[in-house]
């Protein structure tokens, strides 16, 4: 798509080391896979929301067995959408019909046949884009307006191989007039066909695509010797308005991530950020690309702006910690062999904690909501009774089922606590090292050090526990193991805070909701009353009153309140959103408890709920006498 690509295609197909000789996927063949897998995928009728297939695939005639693509990075999961394809027939290049089996145990895997004298295995299938409701990739991609393409949902692949090691022809068919972008190399394009070099199924897999009737472009790196882009695709136009303040801000991103890392480990980059209230809701990593998608008046809204501001710093860092840098169990051969998630709490956690501090660090953030927004997240993790079964090391070791897990519960089941409790194990790990050593040493250096060589590598550079000690003690002698091992396995009462302390900041409560919360709860359509009653309810027209989860062990938990229930009434009167702060701070005055009229199912009920505390809501106060550390953190660094 830009002229940039074409210098470094050659490059992007021969410098990235295989996977097969730097992560578990033995018995695999170690060569490239003979022939070049041509791959036509249509997307030229996005209204039924239907993405149809045609493969090309050379092949020896005998037995054979294809993968659809199980476990997808970023995912951490065996999430491929396989129960989304369909219609799948397969052929000779002679025309013969050949029939194929799927594993009896690996739905993932269909065995064949491939007759003699057959060159080419020809295979058509449709996926039918999911609908609202999945998580990633599982989640809506198709509007009638945007498409957006991961390519793992329309392949199949030779098992046998690495990913590195299989050539693919990618070519794209989507709506006259739409834009589109990728970080793939255009080679042509007609008349809404769009053919791309050929890269490796590890390239391709790593290029998702996104494409729309409304399509802007921004440079975000102007002048630059390595290009990067905000490419933008919403359903309407008028929300690809982005102010010069925003686009500065983003800009500055850039700017601050290269001064922090050091060296790039991409040839270009392409921010791919879907703005719709139609589509799923995430971001997702890839080397040179991150596909982020997010509701529709991302740019337009204050509110949704702050809300959101943190998603692409995240993804970028990834481009360093997950791309580059990737624990070993997380580095697979190809997508079918199973990946292990014990080290996501560097993988994730630490890139919470420093997309956070470049949000602050590129003005995307103020000082004081990036404070707002990490005394939501300690508050969060403060209020997590589960830590006393589950620690926070099992939530990273079970990220494959954690990630699809009900929110019902959350406060007891644990979710992906990894990201959010990883930011503060690492805001952790930042304030000792510079309280260690006076000042003159930070997490800056260990990321510089860990990150920030091989400049323009894409050898994928596993690494294991031992590595990141060893990485910490070069920057700062301590006993690393212990400090770490202490936080992953706690079964403490509360959350790891000793960062926030050593910061100079408390965590208090008081009856305001803080900017960032107000945003949280607008931009989510819940009410959040967790460190009150103990309530998450929703607000918009569908889930007025439902409960979205409630606090293990809180007050609304006492009296017999459960996720799923709907809340019809309080103290006598309907379920307003707006009247639930009156309601408590009435309830400081001693008086009956608070009766909730709930419908669980067909079944109404009053409980009784006892609390008398008022309203409560999360922030961070100065601890007196004490330096601000935050401060020194989420300042914006110098061109060197």
């Amino acid at each position: 798509m830009t002229s940039s690509l074409s210098r470094f295609a050659a490059l992007l197909l021969t410098g990235a080391m295989s996977l097969c000789a730097l992560a578990r996927g033995a018995g695999l063949s170690g060569h490239p896979y003979p022939g070049e897998i041509k791959l036509d995928v249509d997307l030229a009728d996005p209204g039924q929301r239907i993405f149809r297939v045609h493969e090309l695939i050379p092949v020896n005639p005998g037995a054979l067995s294809l993968y659809y693509p199980k476990w997808i990075p970023g995912e951490h999961s065996p999430s491929g959408t396989i129960d989304g394809v369909a219609g799948l027939v397969m052929n000779s290049d002679s025309g013969q019909r050949i029939e194929w089996r799927r594993d009896l145990e690996d739905m993932f895997t269909l065995h064949l046949t491939v007759p003699a004298g057959a060159k080419t295995l020809v295979l058509d299938f449709e996926l039918l884009s999911p609908g609202p409701g999945g998580q990633f990739g599982q989640s809506a991609s198709a509007t009638g307006r945007i498409e957006d393409l991961e390519w793992n949902q329309v392949l199949f692949y030779p098992s046998g191989y690495s990913a590195h090691d299989i050539t693919f022809k990618p070519t794209i068919r989507i709506p006259k007039g739409w834009g589109y972008g990728t970080s793939l190399e255009e080679e042509e394009t007609s008349d809404g066909t769009i053919a791309f070099a050929p890269v490796s199924l590890e390239q391709l897999v790593d290029s998702p695509l996104i494409c729309g009737v409304h399509f802007r472009r921004f440079d975000l790196a102007p002048g630059a010797a390595v290009p990067v882009h905000l490419d933008l695709v919403a359903d309407e136009g008028s929300d690809l308005e982005v102010s010069e303040a925003e686009l500065q801000a983003h800009r500055n991103l850039i700017t601050q991530a290269q001064l922090l890392f050091g060296a790039n480990h991409y040839r270009h980059y392409d921010f791919l950020f879907t703005l719709s209230q139609n589509t799923g809701h995430f971001g997702l990593e890839h080397s040179q690309s991150s596909d982020d998608r997010y509701y529709a008046k991302f740019f337009i809204d204050p509110d949704t702006y702050l809300d959101g501001g943190g998603l692409l710093p995240h993804e970028y860092v990834h481009s360093w910690n997950g791309k580059f840098r990737r624990p070993a169990g997380l580095a697979t051969a190809n997508y079918n062999v199973p990946m292990h998630g014990d080290l996501l709490w560097v993988y994730e956690g630490l890139t919470e904690y420093l997309g956070d501090v470049l949000t602050a660090r590129s003005g995307i953030w103020t000082p004081e909501q990036y404070r707002d927004e990490l005394a939501a997240t300690a508050a969060a993790m403060d209020h997590r009774p589960g830590r006393a079964w589950r620690d926070l090391q099992d939530t990273a070791d079970a990220a494959q089922r954690l990630y699809y897990s009900s929110p019902d519960w959350n406060s007891q089941l644990r979710s992906v606590d990894y990201y959010p409790e990883g930011e503060l194990l690492w805001l952790d790990v930042d304030t000792t090292i510079r309280e260690k050593s006076g000042g003159k040493k930070s997490l800056d250096d260990f990321v510089r050090a860990f990150y920030g060589t091989d400049d323009r590598s894409f050898t994928v550079k596993p690494y294991e526990f031992a590595d990141v000690v060893k990485a910490l003690n070069a920057v700062q002698p301590l006993d690393w193991v212990s400090f770490l091992k202490s936080r992953l396995d706690s079964h403490a009462t509360g959350a790891p805070l000793q960062g926030v302390a050593r910061g100079g900041w408390a965590v208090s409560y008081d009856d305001h909701r803080s900017t960032a919360f107000k945003a949280s709860e607008k931009t989510r359509k819940i009410l959040n009353l967790r460190y009150s009653l103990g309530l998450i309810l929703g607000t918009d027209a569908d889930t007025a009153g439902q409960i979205i989860d409630v606090l293990w062990g809180s007050a609304a938990f006492t009296a017999g309140l459960a996720p799923g229930m709907v809340v019809v009434a309080v103290d006598g009167r309907k379920f307003d959103p707006d009247l639930m702060d009156d309601v408590l701070r009435s309830a400081q005055s001693g008086k009956a408890p608070i009766e909730v009229l709930a419908r669980n199912y067909d079944v109404y009920s009053t409980f009784k709920v006892d609390y008398q505390g008022g309203p409560k809501y999360p922030h961070l106060t100065r601890i007196p006498g004490q330096k601000d550390g935050l401060d020194d953190i989420i300042a914006a660094k110098a061109a060197r």
